[in-house]
């Protein structure tokens, strides 16, 4: 009777475990991160812009971003690397104009795509001495300074 009772107990004990595992590993449609609010469904892109929208060749910028729903994020062209969040800023220092391109991809498949363009205006150039003004200076240096006495 004790060895039956120990046989059904392991069975139910093994069915359970199965089950269990069953429900860890089954899919499904909810992401793992969500944003309190929001409803689980397509990705979306919440913030994808600059600091500025021009800038002098050489000066820095922030390249922010925000996504939901995301399994996998790409900013292209991109410097390093990036991942879901809702809200993630990034210092960017672009040497010419650029055309930047945020792709989201889903937990469901689905993807989202957003672009902007950093227009980057080229340094000013120094401003050279004028022939004249040169002219004037370089023989005033020349005459011979009166020594005290």
């Amino acid at each position: 009777m004790l060895l039956r009772f120990g046989k059904l107990c392991g069975a139910l004990v093994l069915l359970l475990a199965l089950w269990g595992l069953s429900r860890v590993r089954g899919t499904h449609d909810s992401p793992w991160v969500q944003l309190p609010g929001t409803s689980p469904g397509q990705v979306r892109i919440l913030l994808f812009q600059a600091s500025v929208g021009t800038l002098i060749q050489g000066e820095k910028a922030t390249l922010c971003y925000g996504v939901s729903n995301a399994k996998s994020v790409r900013i292209s062209p991109a410097a390093v690397h990036v991942y879901p969040a809702a809200n993630r800023c990034l210092e960017i220092v672009p040497q010419h104009t650029t055309h930047y391109t945020l792709l989201a991809e889903g937990f469901d498949g689905s993807m989202a795509t957003k672009s902007f363009t950093l227009t980057v205006q080229p340094a000013a150039a120094q401003p050279s001495q004028p022939l004249e003004f040169a002219a004037i200076w370089s023989a005033q240096n020349d005459q011979p300074q009166p020594q005290p006495e």
